[in-house]
């Protein structure tokens, strides 16, 4: 009974992956059409750290086990935060696992939507203002984000091509729409940090598209009730 809702559930999700995705579209279109990478430094320092990353991606051996680490301890993380006991972590070259006293979607999904190394660092840019100068090296900070984003996405990307027993466990449809929400969310938040795109202004676009992918599949599904035989 829990898978089908769970079908239903990420099936009533779609929706809202067509929206986040029309509205990063819309948000990208309305950026100042003059303007370059030249001309944004934040966008082309995250960027550069980005491309460096698909770079070692590639060409360099896979640190597997650095993804692994990430993803334990991103299980083990959001389990804190909710309340929950962590009895067990074990890191292998190829695998990992972590028991824990009690799960939950959020808990099981965190590591493909939580980039746990950005987060790190961002946090360690900030612990570093406090007793540091850093702004004169705002950009490498960018640099190094970009850098764990893409390791982030990557990784992500390539795990869930694989048989993941976290997706089977709460259904594909519902943890892939799930994932590609917050994954969608968070790339229109990097747009929000390197353009002068207003939080506000996203959440408008959102909310404005929303309203129109509704509308649009009410008139849809109206039309194709209509044109069903009376019996």
């Amino acid at each position: 009974m829990l898978k089908i809702f769970r079908a239903i559930l990420g099936i009533l999700l779609l929706p809202i992956c067509i929206v986040i995705t029309i509205s990063i579209a819309d948000i990208i279109k309305a950026l100042e059409p003059s303007a370059t990478l030249t001309d944004m430094p934040i966008a082309l320092a995250l960027l550069a750290g980005f491309l460096l990353w698909i770079l070692i991606y590639y060409i360099l051996p896979r640190p597997v086990r650095t993804y692994i680490i990430a993803h334990e301890l991103t299980h083990a993380l959001w389990a804190t935060v909710m309340g929950a006991d962590v009895f067990d972590m074990k890191i292998d070259k190829d695998h990992g696992s972590v028991t824990l006293s009690e799960n939950n979607f959020l808990i099981t999904l965190a590591p493909y939507f939580f980039p746990l190394y950005t987060v790190i660092t961002i946090i360690i840019y900030y612990i570093c203002s406090i007793f540091f100068d850093v702004e004169q090296y705002t950009l490498i900070w960018l640099g190094l984000v970009g850098l764990t984003w893409g390791f982030h996405f990557t990784f992500t990307l390539g795990t869930l091509m694989q048989h993941q027993t976290d997706i089977q466990l709460y259904g594909y449809i519902f943890s892939y729409t799930f994932i590609y929400i917050l994954n969608a969310l968070g790339i229109g938040l990097w747009i929000v940090l390197v353009s002068s795109t207003t939080l506000e202004d996203m959440l408008i676009t959102i909310g404005s598209n929303f309203i129109e992918v509704i509308a649009y599949l009410h008139n849809a599904v109206s039309t194709l009730i209509e044109t069903i035989p009376e019996r």
